[in-house]
């Protein structure tokens, strides 16, 4: 897939420069053509484990005592497995926490984690600064405050960013993504058991949006495990609290039900028809609640890679 815009980014801060790779590619292209470039042209080798992070788009708190456990658990899975991690890429909401994570771990040790950002290439600050075909480009990390844009996280180690003519606009990498992680799924890691690649959906925060791409992930086939960041608040608040009043098989209870709505509505800013849809969502991501993970403690993550792989089998 012919590309003007690829190469590597140099990301000043403090003294230190972060090299890392990009590509801007079609928001359709083939995921098989997407692998292949990240395995022969960026030398990645292929995961054991894919944690794809979700949740705000928006800038949010953790509280600093979550935040910690979050993000070492995030790295000690990473590490332990040869994870490759995915997120969003630009350097708000919960990829900011990803990212602070990141930069807390290559500051104390050697050993590289794999975080892929795949951004929409029309939200990117600077972009312009990135077209040229296999170029060396620094950076900025300063925002223009007046912008509608956003810039790329600088912990990263890859980028793919997705174009499909838009501008200020998200969207362009959400098939993209999901058809890489399946793709991905898809390959033998252990062939003689014929294993693919373990993939989980790690939820931090989130907007509604975020209660859609859980549903999606449980409805894949086979399904996608979810592990759910309780007390981070907004999205995940709300599962969790779903997760604990459902009994097996998902049922609600009517009490549950009512603060549900009332908790949405609030949560959301939603009147009462636009949280009824989203709890009839809810109620169907709880038909498989076996596979929803609450975490309050991400530290736990020690039965963390035995929970995906036990799912896969």
């Amino acid at each position: 897939f012919p590309t003007d815009a690829y190469g590597t980014l140099e990301f000043q801060s403090a003294g230190h420069v972060n090299k890392t790779m990009y590509v801007r590619v079609s928001y359709d292209t083939k995921p098989d053509n997407l692998l292949h470039l990240m395995i022969k042209d960026w030398q990645l080798e292929l995961p054991t484990l894919l944690i794809s992070v979700h949740g705000g788009l928006q800038n949010f708190d953790l509280q600093p005592k979550l935040k910690q456990v979050f993000g070492k658990g995030l790295i000690k899975a990473a590490v332990t497995t040869g994870a490759w991690i995915f997120t969003g890429g630009v350097s708000t909401g919960v990829v900011r926490h990803v990212g602070d994570a990141l930069k807390d771990h290559s500051s104390k040790s050697r050993g590289k984690v794999y975080a892929i950002g795949i951004a929409p290439w029309g939200i990117v600050e600077n972009k312009e600064d990135l077209i040229g075909r296999d170029v060396t480009r620094p950076y900025q990390t300063m925002s223009n405050p007046l912008s509608k844009l956003t810039l790329l996280n600088n912990s990263h180690s890859h980028f793919i960013l997705a174009d499909n003519g838009t501008h200020g606009k998200y969207g362009a990498e959400v098939k993209l993504r999901r058809q890489l992680e399946k793709h991905i799924s898809l390959q033998k890691i252990n062939t003689r058991l014929g294993q693919g690649v373990p993939v989980v959906c790690l939820i931090v925060e989130g907007g509604p949006n975020v209660i859609s791409i859980v549903l999606e992930s449980l409805r894949e086939d086979p399904p996608v495990p979810v592990v759910v960041c309780d007390g981070s608040g907004r999205a995940s608040d709300i599962i969790s609290f779903a997760h604990k009043y459902s009994e097996d098989g998902g049922v609600i209870s009517d009490s549950a039900k009512d603060q549900l709505l009332v908790t949405i509505q609030k949560t959301f800013n939603y009147n009462r028809t636009q949280a009824q849809q989203i709890f009839l969502m809810i109620a169907e991501c709880m038909k498989k609640r076996e596979l929803v993970s609450i975490r309050k403690n991400i530290l736990s993550w020690k039965a963390f890679p035995n929970f995906f792989f036990t799912q896969q089998k």
